[in-house]
């Protein structure tokens, strides 16, 4: 028995027609929209028509624009680059109570949705935040004395907060696959110090931080949430210029223009950092150190600082919100919050009680978990059969909804799908599909491993005995590929839940998600609505905490390609 011809495909009998579904799938939300784009910003009525582009060209607000995504995105990068550095330091070279746990919840932050991290941030050092009112009530001031909220540092600070854990573990585990020798070798010959950085290890670890570099320049450039729920209106990246553009002044021209420099830079980007993990993978040279315990004073000064900073850049804000969201004003501690959240504070028929957009998230989510799990399902059994012609083009193809930006695609489906018989711009339908999009590529790197380390004499032993193709699919693959499916399945569900930069484009008022929701709701005045959007986000911080422990859970034990 051919191991590539799987029991699945045999049983449709349609090896190639398989093929089809998530490749039409991903031309008709993908690519239709992506090329709709592409036509709103070259022939808007219809003719070639360069005067979008033109504007970007001649306008200095554009200019600008550009150039503060590329500058906050480089100041982030080099912040987080470096508080991550010492710290990859500390867990390579040193063992200490709770390593493991600590690296493990020091990556919750970065699978958290931005709405709940600007939250956060607000909870903690907003002008109602928990640093500002204990500050006041201490030093009986009447006006917040930290005031960071519209303001680049903040924006930084988020950042950080976020892609820390993404540069700590890329760093710190190519780092500890370095041999040590040669650092051994360079303390004989009397490197220490400050020589022993610049001359041995920076250069050992240049292709990890170069790595680390680019994939945290990526999330930073593409930025969305942060920047319009922290930055304010001084600030816009390319990303939230699109979403005003497209929303608010209803230049579809621009915002088009806008949206394929984006996804040029993006894929540009993407294939550079692509290389670079390559190069990560073929350096490591399986040389795993041992971390020894700390046994001068400033080793474990080293140790103490380190976590210092990682506790309170990374929990504080967390722990802050959870506060926040039992605490009003001078009542104390209550439940007010929560109790509220089946009300519609703004007596609209366009809006809706915030549990409503729990109830919608729930439903978005189990729909957008099915569809991920048929399509993923069917592109890694087809990712698996190393004898398909193209199949190596194939991988990189399914996994492009990754590189394109939320904002981007929640665009491209409103101008895209508003005709005949493709008419869904009005649909709730659309935010499933959109989340599908991103989630797909999820399941497919969870269950394409499991399904290449089926041995196929295993296969072939049970056809031979006289099992159907069904029977040998339901006895042998999928209790073999069920711990990818169920990676598969929760992440697909925990990025339907936190969604935000698709779903604010497609989402309509009476349907919203609870990002969507918390949006609304931080964007409007009174301890009220700031009280459920607390909540809102501490249901949605649970939610995506829960779906993150089952997932490093299942990952122990090798289950994905992440």
């Amino acid at each position: 028995m051919d191991r590539n011809r799987s029991p699945l495909i045999r049983l449709v009998n349609l090896r190639y027609g398989l093929l089809l579904v998530p490749l039409v799938f991903l031309g008709v939300f993908f690519f239709y929209p992506l090329i709709s784009i592409l036509g709103v910003s070259l022939v808007p009525d219809g003719q070639l028509n360069l005067g979008a582009f033109t504007a970007l060209i001649t306008s200095s607000y554009y200019r600008d624009t550009l150039v503060f995504t590329t500058v906050q995105a480089l100041l982030s990068t080099l912040l987080t680059i470096g508080l991550a550095l010492p710290g990859a330091y500390i867990f390579v070279r040193y063992q200490f109570p709770g390593k493991s746990l600590l690296m493990a919840l020091a990556t919750l932050p970065f699978v958290l949705p931005t709405v709940v991290v600007a939250a956060s941030f607000s909870a903690l050092i907003g002008p109602r935040g928990l640093l500002n009112t204990g500050l006041m009530s201490l030093f009986s001031l009447d006006t917040p004395p930290v005031q960071l909220e519209r303001t680049l540092a903040i924006i930084l600070i988020v950042h950080v907060f976020y892609n820390y854990a993404v540069a700590l573990r890329l760093i710190s585990g190519y780092w500890a696959n370095q041999n040590p020798r040669m650092e051994e070798a360079a303390r004989v010959l009397g490197a220490h110090g400050w020589r022993l950085w610049w001359a041995i290890r920076l250069p050992l670890l240049r292709p990890a931080v170069l790595a680390a570099s680019a994939l945290v320049f990526i999330f930073t450039f593409t930025s969305f949430g942060v920047v319009l729920i922290l930055g304010g209106p001084r600030f816009a990246t390319l990303e939230v210029e699109i979403y005003r553009q497209a929303t608010g002044l209803f230049n579809l021209p621009v915002a088009g223009a806008l949206a394929l420099v984006q996804i040029i830079v993006m894929f540009i980007l993407m294939a550079v950092y692509t290389r670079l993990q390559k190069q990560i993978t073929t350096d490591i040279q399986r040389a795993e150190r041992v971390a020894l315990p700390p046994r001068s004073r400033g080793a474990r000064l080293a140790i103490g600082v380190n976590l210092t900073v990682m506790v309170i850049l990374l929990f504080a804000p967390l722990l802050a919100l959870v506060i926040r969201s039992f605490t009003a004003g001078d009542a104390g501690w209550t439940l007010d919050y929560y109790q509220q959240l089946t009300v519609n504070t703004r007596q609209s028929l366009l809006f809706v009680p915030p549990a409503q957009a729990i109830s919608n998230s729930l439903v978005f989510a189990a729909i957008t978990t099915l569809l991920a799990l048929a399509l993923g399902l069917i592109t890694a059994y087809l990712l698996s059969r190393r004898n398909l012609p193209l199949v190596r083009w194939l991988d990189p193809l399914f996994m492009l909804p990754l590189a394109a930006s939320a904002v981007t695609l929640g665009f491209g489906f409103i101008i895209a799908l508003d005709k005949p018989p493709l008419n869904l711009r009005t649909s709730p339908l659309l935010i499933p599909l959109a989340h599908t999009l991103v989630a797909m590529p999820f399941v497919v790197r969870s269950v394409l491993p499991a399904l290449r380390a089926i041995p196929p004499s295993v296969q072939e032993a049970a056809s031979v005995l006289g099992a159907s193709p069904w029977r040998v699919w339901r006895w042998i693959d999928l209790p073999l590929i069920s711990r990818g499916l169920a990676v598969g399945a929760t992440f697909a569900f925990t990025v339907s839940m936190g969604e935000f930069g698709a779903s604010l484009f497609v989402a309509r008022p009476d349907t919203p998600t609870i990002p969507v929701a918390i949006y609304r709701l931080l964007g409007q005045p009174g301890a009220a609505n700031y009280g459920q959007a607390l909540a809102l986000s501490v249901i949605l911080m649970i939610v995506s905490a829960v779906g993150f422990v089952f997932i490093e859970r299942l990952r122990t034990a090798g289950i994905g390609e992440f």
